[in-house]
């Protein structure tokens, strides 16, 4: 089977991203906003050479968690990781499905159990190790044997959403094992059918990273600490196949250089700079002045001053979620009425034209609407403050704190103002009877790890940012096993979820996550808010953005103006 008929799940909507073209023709002019081309897997483009560097400044909203894809999640972290790291295979621009990136073909066998993969001729790390089928194994034995000490519980590792369990669990794991079979070829082999595999793969936490600087850097030795969160020595220096090396981080910077060894194409940017700006006025401050050449994300407080200011403005269309957690491990939030009437205080419409960019739509489930999944008939519980009031009265909560956990010094894409956003459903809890405990942790001070941890919290803002177009990708992380965050126990919801994974593509299987999405809708395990649509700011010397629903952004994508005569 050729790799182009290989895919399964659904691909990223073309009305996703002919909106996004759109939006590119409007804002950049018609003749710089096509979407890049999928690479052709014999060709190798032209390096675009420069006599002096070709500096780039992009502003971030945060600071990364680390730069070991395998062990971090964030959105941050991946921004810098998808310059630095390639997985088998990417996503194509136009279409969403899985296309060649280090595999330039795969072959499914016909059980769904076994893929095999061709590997890219003449391809070599950063630090001039070849790439090869055993350095693909070598990251697979790697991901499925990480020691407990270094993935806590494993629930926000991408291996253990996808996989369901490592090496000291093998029988609930679904990872059969990587086969080298050759120098550039090799087998991954499945216990049961994954019907959105493919599309998996495209996640940056299945990004090939070097072997040789995966052992001497001693990447399953958390000894560093980076923003908060302990790191090893190579989630401080990642090594992989990337258009760009890694430089150097520190507090509010990150540094990559163009490589110049790369199998693709190159791009004009030689040198590649993350800047964190943690307030939205001093990142569009920095645009202004010039100092950054974009920056992501665009809050609505900033939105329309943009705008009016002729400044480029590129809106994603929304595949992510912005929802609150709910922690059932807090005794009294185990109670469906309590759940309940928290769903019930909240006013999504609000939230949603208060702190989100207009267009951000409300939702009553997870499965974002262009998904199959999605259903219709799902209507969730809608904002009633006398409700909330006398499912509370019914229930039984007794005025106790419940501590509401929200992060600070941060914008992300699925929620550009968390500070605002807490404050509105705080108060909307407290006037129903509500007791709440506010819990700021500065996102870079451990918020991911505070929320996904055990701690104490009850409440918590959290997201989801979509990373490939299939419904198991918005359900399988929050839901599809027990975990700290929401401390829940839902045996049946766990078994679903892992029958509609393995389904074939078809009615049964879409029928399968609109049962699902009913069931999470009737008990309340978390609070889906919003799908909200995020925007990234440019600089008029831009010419092209690779805009990408699920953030698959790659600089060496970006065209450049050419700059002024003198």
């Amino acid at each position: 089977m050729p790799c182009q008929s290989s895919a399964q799940g659904d691909p990223v909507p073309l009305s996703i991203l002919r909106a996004t073209a759109l939006a590119a023709i409007v804002l950049l002019g018609a003749t710089s906003c096509t979407a890049p081309a999928p690479q052709s897997p014999s060709t190798t483009a032209a390096p675009t050479h420069a006599v002096t560097p070709t500096v780039f400044n992009f502003g971030t909203g945060s600071d990364p968690l680390g730069f070991d894809p395998a062990l971090v999640a964030d959105t941050e972290s991946y921004r810098v990781t998808r310059q630095i790291m390639e997985g088998l295979v990417t996503i194509n621009p136009v279409t969403g499905a899985p296309a060649p990136s280090l595999a330039t073909k795969w072959v499914e066998d016909a059980d769904g159990l076994h893929y095999t993969f061709t590997l890219r001729k003449g391809v070599s790390f950063h630090d001039g190790t070849p790439f090869n089928a055993a350095a693909v194994c070598a990251n697979f034995e790697r991901w499925y044997s990480l020691p407990p000490a270094i993935r806590a519980d494993g629930s926000t590792s991408t291996f253990k959403q996808v996989f369901r369990a490592f090496s000291d669990d093998p029988e609930n794991s679904l990872y059969e094992g990587c086969t080298v079979d050759d120098p550039l070829t090799l087998t991954l082999g499945l216990k049961t059918r994954l019907t959105g595999f493919l599309q998996a793969l495209t996640v940056p936490a299945f990004a090939i990273s070097s072997p040789t600087a995966l052992k001497s850097f001693t990447a399953n030795v958390l000894d560093r600490s980076f923003a908060g969160n302990k790191v090893s020595r190579y989630g401080l220096h990642p090594v992989g196949t990337g258009p760009f090396t890694f430089g150097q981080a520190s507090a509010g910077s990150v540094t990559m250089n163009a490589n110049k060894n790369y199998w693709g194409e190159k791009g004009q940017i030689t040198v590649l700079n993350f800047k964190t700006f943690e307030q939205p006025e001093t990142r569009l401050a920095a645009l202004y002045e010039g100092s950054i050449d974009g920056f992501d994300p665009v809050t609505p407080s900033n939105f329309d001053k943009l705008i009016k200011s002729g400044k480029q403005v590129l809106q994603r269309d929304p595949f992510s979620v912005m929802y609150l957690g709910i922690n059932q491990r807090v005794p009294v939030l185990a109670d469906l009425k309590v759940r309940e009437a928290i769903a019930s205080a909240i006013d999504k419409a609000t939230l949603a034209n208060n702190f989100f960019i207009g267009g951000t739509a409300t939702t009553a489930q997870f499965i974002p609407p262009k998904l199959s999944g999605f259903n219709n008939a799902v209507e969730g519980i809608g904002y009633d403050p006398q409700k909330a009031k006398t499912l509370l009265a019914g229930s039984s909560y007794k005025g106790e704190e419940l501590r509401f956990y929200y992060p600070t010094n941060a914008a992300r894409t699925y929620l550009p103002t968390p500070e605002k956003v807490y404050a509105q459903i705080a108060v909307e809890l407290t006037k129903v009877g509500f007791n709440i405990k506010p819990v700021p942790i500065p996102w870079n001070e451990g918020y991911l790890a505070a929320v996904t941890g055990d701690g104490n919290h009850a409440l918590s803002l959290m997201g989801w940012n979509g990373s490939y177009a299939d419904p198991d990708n918005f359900v399988g992380p929050i839901f599809g096993s027990p975990g700290t965050e929401l401390g829940l126990v839902d045996p049946q919801l766990v078994s679903k979820i892992t029958r509609a994974r393995s389904m074939p593509n078809g009615a049964d299987r879409v029928a399968a996550y609109e049962s699902i999405s009913k069931q999470i809708a009737a008990t309340v395990p978390a609070v889906p808010i919003v799908f909200p649509i995020s925007a990234i700011a440019l600089s008029d010397r831009v010419l092209s953005y690779p805009l990408s629903p699920v953030l698959n952004e790659v600089f060496n994508a970006v065209q450049l103006a050419p700059p002024a005569p003198g």
